[in-house]
């Protein structure tokens, strides 16, 4: 990735320009990641990857009262995160580090695994897997590798962005033993909800 571009990826202030202009389906895909966290009772929730706190504020909007824990590699934009979501837990840590610990009722992940392989996608399944509780959700909302290559849309960088298809997560999202549905998808983008029996 070009520095340039990973300083966009991580300045807080122009983060939701460059995103807007990537993923033109951003608000939708915002909006539908917090609808899908409806139906479980959420007292604690784990995000990863937090970002601007963008899909955690729409998440707590719609759990009010529970408590967030978030994770970010980039405390530049946990800085930013911490003056919007006052009382949220949030943390420097990679996608490849140990989750924070302690049992979640949800746990969401919006435009961040794909910048695991797909190795590392199945071992972050399995431990969201052992820190869900049971009866607790797994809201993925990414990008993905459609099946019409005429329908990426996000720009790919090669060494950063490692998108997979929607039914290779779902089945690493199975033998993590996740019970995973596709929620919604469009174009190179899916929402797959998954939940822990």
């Amino acid at each position: 990735m070009s520095e340039e571009r990973q300083e966009s990826h991580f300045d807080p202030v122009t983060y939701r320009e460059m995103v807007l202009g990537e993923v033109p389906e951003y608000e939708k895909l915002q909006d539908l990641t917090a609808q899908a966290t409806e139906g479980v009772h959420a007292k604690r929730i784990l995000e990863l990857g937090v970002g601007t706190g963008e899909t955690a504020d729409r998440v707590l909007a719609r759990h009010p009262g529970a408590q967030l824990v978030g994770i970010d590699e980039s405390d530049q934009m946990l800085e930013y995160s911490r003056r919007r979501l006052e009382n949220a837990d949030l943390r420097v840590a990679k996608l490849e580090d140990p989750l924070p610990p302690g049992e979640y009722d949800l746990v969401v992940a919006a435009l961040s695994v794909h910048h695991l392989d797909g190795i590392g996608k199945a071992d972050l399944f399995r431990r969201i897997s052992a820190s869900l509780r049971r009866g607790g959700r797994f809201v993925l909302a990414d990008l993905v590798v459609p099946e019409d290559p005429d329908e990426v849309v996000t720009p790919i960088e090669g060494d950063y962005d490692k998108p997979s298809r929607v039914e290779e997560q779902m089945a690493w999202l199975g033998e993590a033993g996740l019970s995973a549905n596709l929620f919604w998808s469009h174009r190179d983008l899916a929402i797959v909800v998954a939940d822990r029996e």
